[in-house]
């Protein structure tokens, strides 16, 4: 077991990552604070794993939530069930939520731990490759708006993050591509080598090799950590998490949520990025080709959907997090290996990149 530090102070917590983990009890019960917990999950998850969680939680008063399943239901009204569960069960502050599933639930869930009476411990069991390599990571949590992708959340740290690469093996491999998206972007932003690392093993990640998974998720999660122990709350170099998400959120919500994954649509939301960067003078077109062939070796979508075209994107866009005074701010790439801080758009390229990149 692989056992990482996310830095923060008195708000510290560890990242467990190996095979098996999710039937450990032993890695519960430290961080759960009184008798009461309640386990959030969701309709997919819950035939696959409840029962091992269950199994870990026979010693203390354990209720369940199952919720239903995709992008579609990360909404105030869906997690209100949460709550409703908790005041029916009359549980404390103290109380424990476990959000067991991908990043719609451990957002859903770490939202609802930050709410409840002002904040009870919780903790993040992803069953994704993409949360486990980003979304249980860091804090954020949220749920959607019709007119705009977390635009509802709070910063909010889970007590651990308990990431079990096995369940990786139920994972459909249109999942596992999406979770490639955030592994691939962590190389872009921040670590070359690890960028090229993945160009030489992108098969072997997609062929589920237990090796190859485990390095990728390890080295995921140290970037992640880095960079939340440095910007907790995203006022400098955590916002380069965040490249290809303005394209990619925009996509979300203008085609409506849930028929592109998060992954999908960051995939697409990168290439665009990559392509204004090549336009700013920063990339070359070989560095472009890198990036849009790798994203197309993971099996992601590299092209914008025709529906959506310069002038919506543009609507969309600017309702998103890192804006400033109305301006649309971009996380750019100098090089591969290195992204800009949130920087204003240069109206005129960004406009050319929504006209021309992935058109016909």
């Amino acid at each position: 077991m692989i056992n990482l530090q996310v830095a923060l102070g008195n708000r510290s917590y560890p990242i467990y990552i190996g095979s098996g983990l999710i039937s450990h009890a032993d890695l519960y019960s430290p961080h759960i604070k009184s008798n009461q917990v309640l386990l959030v999950t969701n309709e997919t998850i819950a035939p696959l794993y409840l029962t091992s969680v269950l199994n870990c939680l026979h010693e203390y008063n354990c209720e369940q939530v199952v919720l239903p399943d995709g992008e579609q239901f990360k909404t105030l009204e869906v997690v209100t069930k949460v709550f409703d569960k908790l005041l029916s069960s009359r549980f404390g502050r103290n109380a424990t939520l476990i959000a067991l599933g991908g990043g719609v639930i451990g957002d859903m869930g770490g939202f609802a731990a930050a709410c409840y009476q002002r904040g009870m411990p919780f903790l993040q069991i992803p069953t994704t490759l993409l949360a486990q390599v980003d979304s249980s990571v860091g804090g954020k949590t949220g749920v959607n708006h019709p007119l705009g992708k977390n635009m509802i959340g709070a910063f909010y740290q889970p007590q651990c993050v308990i990431a079990d690469a096995d369940v990786l093996d139920t994972l459909d491999d249109r999942q596992l591509s999406a979770g490639l998206a955030e592994v691939i972007k962590y190389g872009l932003i921040r670590d070359a080598e690890f960028f090229t690392w993945l160009e030489q093993n992108i098969e072997a990640l997609l062929n589920r090799d237990k090796q190859a998974l485990a390095f990728a998720i390890e080295r995921s999660c140290i970037n992640k950590a880095e960079v939340v122990s440095e910007d907790e709350t995203e006022t400098g170099i955590r916002a380069t998490l965040n490249l290809g998400h303005t394209f990619g959120h925009a996509i979300e919500t203008g085609a409506g949520y849930g028929k592109y994954l998060h992954g999908e649509a960051v995939a697409i939301g990168t290439c665009q990025a990559a392509d204004l960067s090549r336009r700013k003078g920063w990339l070359t077109d070989a560095d472009v080709e890198r990036i849009i062939t790798l994203f197309k070796k993971a099996k992601l979508p590299v092209n914008p959907p025709e529906e959506l075209d310069a002038e919506r994107f543009l609507e969309l866009m600017s309702v998103d997090k890192k804006n400033s005074e109305g301006k649309i701010r971009l996380i750019l790439l100098e090089q591969i290996g290195r992204a800009t801080l949130p920087m204003k758009a240069n109206q005129d390229l960004l406009e050319m990149t929504l006209r021309c990149y992935g058109r016909k």
